[in-house]
């Protein structure tokens, strides 16, 4: 029996206990906001124990936490150490996601099997990847036995806000330095670059008046209808600007929330707005930046009585492949396609990850893991999230063999 056979039928014997582990997972809310992720890094790290896994607990402070508007963060990591030599390996998941929402049919905390698929908010994106970097990780050690390099597991509680205080932290602390990572994602492509994302929230300040007597005052809200049609007539130009990294289309821009006025009979002296604006990996974020912050303030200024404050709530910059990262490009394509039967693309992703740090930091890497063909197939950030059990058991076989291609142990 190959080594390759060996771990596939460790991981086989073994499923049932994976699938627990992320029922375990999926049972303690992540929910961000309000971000009180601590709880659920004490039970990862409860539970790890129990497989003679050590976890490093290492909180953010708890002033740098409340400052990013969440209320606790602890991320792990695991080190496990097999000889001098080699190459570090590190496997990163990221715990907290978004609140469930209405319209589920299953219990968002309940870890629901049904038609082979398991449910569950984080069920796909990450917590199935908790669990199927744990269980290549347990697969290597008790079949390859490897002798050399070394593999962390980074479990982090800070995507959703944008990874500053997940991996961010990790980095900055310089509380580790893998020479690869493989992060959470889906299990059809491993991605190698992925957009930017550019967060701001717009105030457009008009003058508070009756609406018996409107001249009296200046309407905030024509003034950011204004604004938004001048951002909207720029979202279609988008379309002209194609990326050409496949999976990849075009910049866009969203306008996702909207608030103002204080009655139906008052003449709105304010009005808050927020804007998510996608970069394309060949796009300059600052000049991005500069061009919104341009449009806003031209047409405001075009209108009397009119001003705005515009402030920036998150810069993402996009990822772009690495030099370096082909060792876990080939070596995931190759298994993927052997257990998937059909053929791993390499390609980009319109979504923006906390993976950008690790590649701001040097550390070539993919996205890779458990889940479906498409963010929409998972229901990731919708009711009824869920992970379709046989893609867990494949998935953890493919990072089980990457693994031991890295650590020369296969």
């Amino acid at each position: 029996m190959t080594d390759y056979a060996r771990l596939d039928a460790w991981i086989d014997a073994h499923f049932d206990e994976e699938v627990r582990f992320l029922q375990e997972l999926v049972r303690v809310p992540t929910d961000t906001p309000p971000g009180n992720n601590a709880p659920h890094a004490e039970r990862t790290a409860e539970l790890l124990q129990g497989f003679g896994l050590e976890a490093e607990a290492h909180p953010v402070p708890a002033g740098a936490v409340r400052d990013y508007g969440l209320q606790s963060i602890t991320n792990l990591i695991v080190r496990r150490e097999y000889g001098a030599g080699g190459l570090r390996v590190a496997l990163n998941a990221h715990g907290d996601v978004v609140p469930p929402g209405e319209g589920w049919e299953h219990d968002p905390y309940g870890g629901d099997i049904d038609n082979g698929s398991l449910y569950g908010r984080a069920a796909a994106v990450s917590k199935s990847d908790f669990a199927s970097y744990t269980y290549a990780l347990r697969a290597l050690e008790a079949v390859a036995r490897p002798s050399r390099g070394a593999v962390e597991l980074h479990f982090t509680y800070d995507e959703e806000f944008g990874g500053l205080l997940g991996p961010g932290w990790l980095l900055s602390q310089g509380l580790t330095k893998p020479d690869l990572l493989i992060a959470a994602g889906f299990s059809y492509e491993v991605v190698t670059a992925h957009n930017g994302c550019l967060q701001m929230e717009v105030t457009v300040h008009g003058k508070m008046a009756h609406a018996a007597i409107p001249s009296s005052g200046v309407d905030a809200l024509q003034g950011a209808v204004a604004i938004l049609n001048a951002l909207y007539a720029q979202n279609a130009r988008y379309r002209e600007i194609r990326s050409e990294v496949p999976g990849i289309s075009h910049p866009y821009l969203n306008v996702g929330r909207i608030e103002g006025g204080t009655n139906t009979n008052v003449v709105p002296g304010k009005v808050v707005f927020k804007l998510d604006r996608r970069m394309i990996p060949e796009e300059n974020a600052a000049e991005v930046e500069a061009d919104i912050r341009r449009i806003i303030q031209e047409t405001a200024a075009s209108m009397p009585g009119i001003s705005v404050d515009i402030k920036r709530l998150l810069l993402a910059n996009a990822m772009r492949p690495l030099p370096g990262n082909q060792a876990l490009v080939q070596a995931i394509q190759k298994h993927g396609e052997e257990l998937f039967g059909e053929p791993i693309a390499a390609m980009g992703t319109p979504l923006y990850t906390d993976v950008r740090l690790y590649a701001e930091a040097g550390i070539p890497g993919v996205i890779y893991g458990a889940g479906p063909r498409t963010v929409l197939e998972s229901h990731a950030k919708r009711n009824d999230e869920r992970v379709v059990l046989e893609d867990l058991r494949r998935a953890t076989k493919v990072i089980a063999r990457t693994l031991a291609d890295l650590l020369d142990a296969a």
